[in-house]
């Protein structure tokens, strides 16, 4: 049986290289440009809400609160009057500052790759063959990176496009981290 502590180089180096591969595609490849739209009258909207200074969250609108008042007439008018919206707000200095983001997608990273490790670890022996390694830590970090997307178009209403180019990346991040582990599998 392999042990997950042998695994450390791999999982760091699937890391960083994940970590690479994912900044080039967010910051210089174009297909990501089109998954938020601006509002016509941006400034209008923002001019509007400010007042109201809405503390950083998760919001709906309108929201219901409870099963009773959503099957209500009155929320239900409410909807049909629109608009209808799920949005996130931010503080202004973290929408700026992107290090505790890319700090805290360095520790995601490297949870798949432990997560990977884990599984790999389970069914696979020293010496496996690298398409046997490569099978398994890249289906796992694949499902990891990509499966759990789905649930923003099915239930949040998020453009499927956005959807499918972000599980695109995480087929990309699962083939790296696949070779990674398949060339530094320990062998027998």
């Amino acid at each position: 049986m392999v042990s997950i502590v042998s695994l450390w180089l791999p999982i760091l180096l699937s890391a960083v290289f994940v970590f690479i591969i994912s900044t080039i595609i967010h910051m210089f490849l174009p297909y990501h440009r089109s998954d938020l739209s601006g509002l016509k009258d941006e400034e209008k909207v923002m001019d509007a809400l400010r007042d109201f200074n809405i503390p950083p969250g998760d919001y709906c609108m309108p929201h219901a609160g409870d099963p009773e008042t959503m099957k209500s007439k009155e929320f239900q008018d409410r909807v049909k009057k629109g608009p209808v919206a799920i949005f996130t707000f931010y503080r202004p200095e973290d929408f700026l500052n992107m290090i505790p983001s890319m700090v805290m997608w360095f520790f995601y990273i490297v949870l798949v790759s432990l997560l990977s490790s884990y599984i790999a670890t389970r069914v696979l022996e020293p010496g496996a063959y690298y398409l046997s390694v490569s099978r398994f830590v890249g289906a796992t970090a694949f499902m990891c990176y990509s499966i759990a997307l789905l649930q923003n178009s099915i239930w949040f209403k998020r453009k499927w496009s956005t959807t499918f180019k972000s599980m695109f990346d995480g087929l990309i991040y699962a083939l790296f981290t696949a070779g990674t582990y398949g060339w530094l599998w320990p062998a027998a």
